[in-house]
């Protein structure tokens, strides 16, 4: 056989094939055949408000404009009595082609190990700053740099202090003569209150130059006065600072050593908002370090926030044991989080449009209804639905846009041309105010009362644009927007005038 025949018979076969399938396919309702697949209208696929009755483009956004045919538009009243507004029919094939899934709605306790990136941070209780009390003079320094590990009482410096040798033998003086009247029979009690009053006031004048009570139990045991000032380690730790030098001079006031005690330390975690409500004081984490544990328990949240990050500070509190965690050394912060039994479903099925939440619930057939919810706390991909859903209903938990795209454009073609839009499954909103009105080109609301709207006067009537796009457009053409069998406006613009 020629090739010539062959191809003839392919495509008498694929006809065959194609009248019967559209045979197969036509409604039983009894349409003539002078009305079926007759085009109503087109629209615009981004703009269903759009209608006009010859195709092209959108003057809006230039897509090409999608023909409505009566076939359709009687399959959808017929089924519109028994449909809620918006719900949308797939069948199989289609749904296994954009990837539908869907899954059983269940009220279950929920279990979640919630993650947070942490900071080591020394605990502000177990930093001791040592500040100079007086004017000083380095004449010794150890071998204490930064980093170093020192012990409590540890002798850090010593320094020249010009007016402490004075107070030192007054404070022997005025000790020695409290005791000796204390002693003394024939003393009165108010030269006793003296002497008492006398050594109170030198030794503050001893501590006002930074001696320990540890240095002054030694000068009383020794006796021996001097005009060295030795600096001694508050506590067992780490130096995190030093700001002198040998035979550095420094006034009073300055901040001479940091020492951090780092035998328990904080951790400091971004918690993002969403999240705070699961974290309760004294709550138990696990910080991970290079494959090492450590247990630690919530402090409190600290009354920072960030507005670039949307986070709070969050403090736990956890021991160190061997000093494996140092200073601004990054961890991972995790917490077991229970809640009780809720209503969930994945955080994909909730399509968010910011006023409202909308989930799709199967009613079988292919149909897809959509379905306002109330959602209450998110954890991990799971969302809470407080209001919309019951256990054992089945809702689409993958390619729900898809769905919500074409409930949209639906229920637009189906509309009135100038009935307000009904989100799906929703008591009709109230009507706008009256200073807004609609594009006569592409059908969006304008507020006609802004500043920056822009006008055009035609046939007596002035008409109000969304964009400089939608104005050029209707002055190139205003007949093809407002046509002689088009109705008059109305003082309040609701077809596009005022």
């Amino acid at each position: 056989m020629s090739p010539l025949k062959i191809t003839a018979s392919l495509c008498l076969a694929v006809g065959i094939f194609i009248a019967g399938y559209t045979a197969n396919r036509q409604p039983s309702s009894g349409n003539s055949p002078s009305t079926v697949g007759q085009v109503l209208y087109y629209s615009c696929p981004m703009h269903p408000q759009y209608r006009s009755d010859h195709p092209g483009d959108c003057p809006s956004c230039g897509m090409r404009l999608v023909p409505t045919r009566a076939q359709e538009t009687h399959g959808s009243a017929e089924s519109g009595s028994s449909r809620a507004p918006g719900v949308v029919q797939i069948d199989d094939a289609e749904q296994r082609l954009i990837g539908v899934r869907t899954a059983e709605v269940q009220k279950a306790p929920l279990s979640h190990l919630l993650r947070v990136p942490g900071r080591i941070a020394v605990d502000d209780a177990r930093l001791y700053r040592i500040v100079a009390a007086s004017d000083g003079w380095v004449r010794e320094l150890g071998q204490n740099t930064v980093g170093s590990f020192v012990k409590k009482d540890q002798l850090l410096a010593s320094y020249y202090v010009r007016d402490l040798l004075p107070a030192q033998q007054n404070y022997l003086y005025a000790n020695q003569v409290s005791a000796q009247t204390q002693q003394a029979q024939s003393i009165m009690v108010p030269q006793r209150a003296t002497s008492s009053n006398n050594v109170r006031l030198a030794l503050d004048a001893l501590r006002s130059f930074g001696m320990t009570e540890a240095q002054i139990k030694e000068l009383e045991r020794t006796r021996e006065p001097g005009s060295m000032m030795g600096i001694t380690a508050p506590a067992s730790g780490f130096v995190v600072a030093r700001t002198i030098s040998p035979d550095q001079r420094f006034d009073k006031g300055n901040e001479l050593y940091q020492i951090a005690d780092l035998s328990h330390v904080w951790v400091l975690a971004d918690v993002f908002e969403k999240d705070r409500e699961f974290l309760t004081p004294h709550a138990l984490a696990v910080v991970r370090y290079r494959g090492r544990e450590f247990r630690a328990s919530m402090a409190e949240v600290l009354p920072q926030f960030d507005p670039q990050s949307r986070t709070l500070k969050t403090r736990f509190e956890l021991e160190n044991p061997g000093f494996a965690l140092r200073p601004d050394m990054f961890v991972d912060v995790e917490i077991h989080v229970e809640m009780p039994a809720a209503i969930t479903v994945p955080a994909d099925a909730v399509i968010d449009s910011g006023r409202r939440k909308t989930v799709y619930v199967t009613r079988g057939n292919g149909l897809f209804e959509p379905r306002l919810v109330m959602t209450g706390w998110r954890l991990g991909d799971r969302v809470q639905v407080t209001e919309g859903l019951k256990p054992g209903e089945s809702i689409v938990v993958s390619s729900n846009f898809l769905i919500d795209s074409e409930s949209r454009m639906k229920q637009a073609a189906t509309a009135p041309a100038n009935a307000p839009e009904v989100p799906p499954a929703v008591a009709p909103m109230p009507m706008a105010d009256k200073a807004t009105v609609k594009d006569p080109v592409c059908g969006m609301p304008v507020d006609s009362k802004a500043p920056t709207t822009r006008t055009k006067e035609y046939g007596g009537n002035k008409y109000f644009f969304c964009s400089d796009e939608c104005k050029r457009n209707f002055e190139a053409n205003p007949g093809k927007y407002v046509p002689d069998k088009m109705p008059a406006q109305d003082k309040d613009g609701k077809r596009g005038a005022a």
